[in-house]
């Protein structure tokens, strides 16, 4: 038989505030489809940086093919066969695709060279990538897509994927799967760190549960439930949430009326007579592929793009289109983008600092800061969102992905917010912090807010949504109830095959 392809023993990482990794052990066989299953801040992603040489253990070995290694950095970790996609993108923002590419490469290769073969990749695999795009110009689906093409064109032995499908579509998802058994058909070995139940299940042949940073379980997923993942994951199964349906929705709060707008930059994407209306006490979802006008819709609707014609934003009536970000949180629309670190918060500021970013609590006369003030706000929403962190004064970097959303949807859930805005609002988080999360909107709803939902989770839509909408090449389908709406339906809508000349009826009949 032959060894196994990597095998950790004890592996325990120490961070001032907690103990991320406390004497893990793992075999990966080669040609497997190994499933790391935990909960946010169990440990998951740090014990992939150890196996990628990005973060050195304090104790432990590490065995690849047998041989015991050392991995002193990524560059030595893609020199044994070993290639990762982080959870957050490890992108430069000023290259393009291409560069970022080559970057990661041995440079036998000349950068037309590459370009030609992530062409080649991308349409093999059927992930949709421009080389030369720059990567500021991609959504985060986008970028996902280009680190899942950086990592396999160094046809890595052992591929580790930090949750690769949480932006994508159903159907690229099925794309993704069939490329991923493929290249365990192959031989490759995968570490797949996903919270998507379903997912695990089907796809992976193995699975290691991690909780608080120690192996609490080894299961063969297939003959698993999602139910009993669950409990060995959080410990119990997610609370069901509590959508009642027979809610009336109130008035109209945010409308939108023929947004056009050219796109700003060559690579984004232009809006084409968008009309909506978001009402009071309702959660309107809009689906579609990332990188379909999505970004551009949220510039607009949050203030970040003040080009939008006079008269088209309106806010309980009154024009809002030349506001910006600051003037229209004073006038009740809140908004949390899909980016968490560097839009959504400062990696290198304490959560309690974090929350000046979008609200005044403890900001005195002329500006004087209040600092027991800043430091109890972050503290309740610590508390009230499970957050798990070393308080106040954790650094926003520090945190776990999952644990990072919930501490911002709780910043913006916690201001009382008359219009909610939020993208991707469990993108990467727990089932139990999705459980959290969606049941915080749907409480939000109830109590009169106006909630727009931007989020490529069709699960997440159906669950949460009154009405749903499909954004495809920066044009907006009609609204139509969510109850009535099917997952193929909108998948069709969201290539854009949608007739304005039906009506809303008429096409459901049809579908």
């Amino acid at each position: 038989m032959s060894p196994p392809r990597l095998q950790l023993s004890g592996i325990v990482k120490q961070y001032p505030a907690v103990r991320a990794n406390d004497g893990v052990s793992l075999t990966v066989a080669p040609g497997l489809i190994h499933a790391v299953l935990g909960e946010n801040g169990a440990g998951k992603s740090t014990l992939m940086k150890v196996v990628y040489g990005a973060v050195q253990p304090d104790a432990g070995e590490i065995r690849f093919d047998g041989a015991p290694v050392r991995i002193a950095s990524p560059a030595q970790a893609r020199a044994l066969g070993i290639g990762m996609v982080y959870q957050h993108f490890s992108l430069f923002d000023t290259l393009t695709v291409a560069q970022n590419v080559w970057l990661g490469l041995d440079k036998s290769q000349a950068l037309p060279e590459v370009t030609a073969r992530i062409r080649e990749v991308a349409a093999g695999y059927g992930l949709d990538v421009e080389p030369e795009r720059p990567v500021h110009t991609l959504s985060v689906g986008e970028r996902q897509r280009v680190e899942i093409v950086r990592a396999l064109l160094t046809q890595p032995r052992l591929l580790i994927l930090d949750e690769p499908t949480s932006v994508l579509t159903p159907q690229a998802v099925d794309k993704l799967f069939v490329v991923l058994r493929r290249l365990a058909d192959e031989g490759t070995s995968i570490l797949y760190i996903s919270h998507k139940l379903d997912e695990i299940r089907s796809l992976c042949h193995h699975c290691t549960v991690l909780r608080g940073g120690r192996v609490t379980g080894e299961v063969d997923p297939t003959r698993e439930s999602n139910a009993s993942l669950s409990r060995l994951m959080i410990g119990a199964e997610p609370p069901a949430l509590k959508h009642d349906a027979s809610h009336a929705a109130g008035p109209v709060a945010l409308e939108v009326q023929d947004l056009s707008l050219p796109t700003s930059d060559p690579f984004g994407v232009a809006l084409a007579g968008i009309t909506l209306e978001l009402r009071a006490g309702e959660i309107l979802g809009i689906a579609g592929v990332s990188g379909n006008g999505q970004q551009e819709l949220l510039a607009a609707l949050s203030g970040e793009d003040v080009r939008a014609p006079v008269g088209s934003i309106r806010l309980f009536g009154q024009d809002i289109a030349r506001h910006g970000p600051r003037k229209r949180r004073r006038q009740g629309l809140h908004f949390i983008p899909e980016e968490r670190l560097g839009r959504g918060a400062v990696p290198t500021l304490s959560l309690a600092d974090n929350t000046l970013l979008t609200r005044s609590a403890g900001v005195g006369r002329g500006g004087w800061l209040a600092r027991g003030e800043v430091a109890a706000l972050a503290e309740r929403l610590i508390a009230r969102f499970q957050v798990k962190a070393g308080g106040p004064g954790a650094l926003a970097k520090s945190l776990s992905g999952g644990n990072l959303q919930k501490f911002l949807v709780g910043r913006e859930i916690d201001a009382a917010p008359k219009v909610l805005i939020v993208a991707q609002p469990t993108w990467g988080v727990d089932v139990g912090a999705a459980a959290l999360i969606r049941g915080e909107l749907l409480a939000l709803r109830d109590a009169g807010c106006a909630v727009l939902v931007v989020s490529e989770e069709l699960d997440e839509l159906f669950e949460i949504s009154d009405r749903l909408v499909v954004i495809a090449r920066g044009r907006l389908s009609p609204a139509l109830p969510a109850a009535e709406a099917t997952v193929e339906q909108v998948g069709t809508w969201m290539s854009g095959l949608w007739d304005p000349a039906i009506p809303v009826e008429g096409r459901l009949a049809e579908a």
